[in-house]
């Protein structure tokens, strides 16, 4: 898929149930498997044994999943389950009805080890067929081909500035979703709010805030 090489190709069907098996995993979200989940595939291995890449430093693979979905919504919470059973970083490709959306999350190696992986925030792309998503594999590395897609996926979200790290971008984009959460919550007080001299000081702080979001 996405005009990989063949000698990514893996196209290995996955058993949806091996993922909610695990004696963790609580009744509601085995339901949500059962109900909006049709077919899982792993479908491609990118790697330094599959293509011209070097060896990453923090990444030895990205896989790329298919998961064929019985309605256009999928609970993250699926997502991020299969995201902390797989020991690699993953693309996944969501297709229903001949559409896809491309999901990921920035996922870095956790503090504890022991092929633990520490999973954000996801970012997709909009519903597009095959051919306009906009995947490609752009670096010489495993650790830039991998930055990239992210960076593909999330779009505008994690424009690079400086010469940042992905991680940074991340952060930068995080803390821009808590200011723009912490905005739109002030900015309800301010219309609830009767007494002028409360209303000054809540005008005061959103002042404050916008600023912070503007230098984020």
């Amino acid at each position: 898929m996405l005009g990989l090489p063949k000698s990514t190709e893996f196209n290995k069907r996955i058993p949806k149930q091996k993922f909610y098996e695990n004696l963790s995993v609580t009744p509601a979200l085995k339901r949500v498997f059962i109900d909006q989940i049709k077919v899982i595939y792993w479908r491609n291995k990118v790697a330094a044994t599959t293509m011209n890449l070097a060896a990453g430093d923090t990444v030895t693979e990205v896989e790329v999943f298919e998961v064929r979905l019985a309605a256009p919504q999928l609970d993250v919470s699926v997502l991020r389950q299969i995201d902390k059973e797989i020991p690699y970083h993953i693309v996944f490709l969501l297709e229903y009805d001949g559409k896809y959306q491309a999901w990921t999350a920035y996922k870095e190696t956790a503090a504890s080890g022991n092929n633990a992986f520490k999973v954000g925030t996801y970012y997709h792309t909009e519903w597009l067929s095959e051919s306009e998503l906009p995947l490609k594999v752009d670096g010489l590395s495993i650790d830039k081909v991998y930055e990239n897609f992210v960076r593909q996926i999330a779009g505008g979200a994690l424009r690079a500035d400086n010469n940042e790290t992905l991680k940074e971008s991340v952060e930068r984009d995080a803390k821009r979703q808590q200011l723009e959460k912490q905005i739109a919550a002030l900015k309800i007080k301010v219309r609830k709010e009767k007494q002028l001299n409360k209303q000054m000081q809540l005008n005061a702080e959103l002042k404050k805030l916008k600023k912070e979001l503007e230098e984020v």
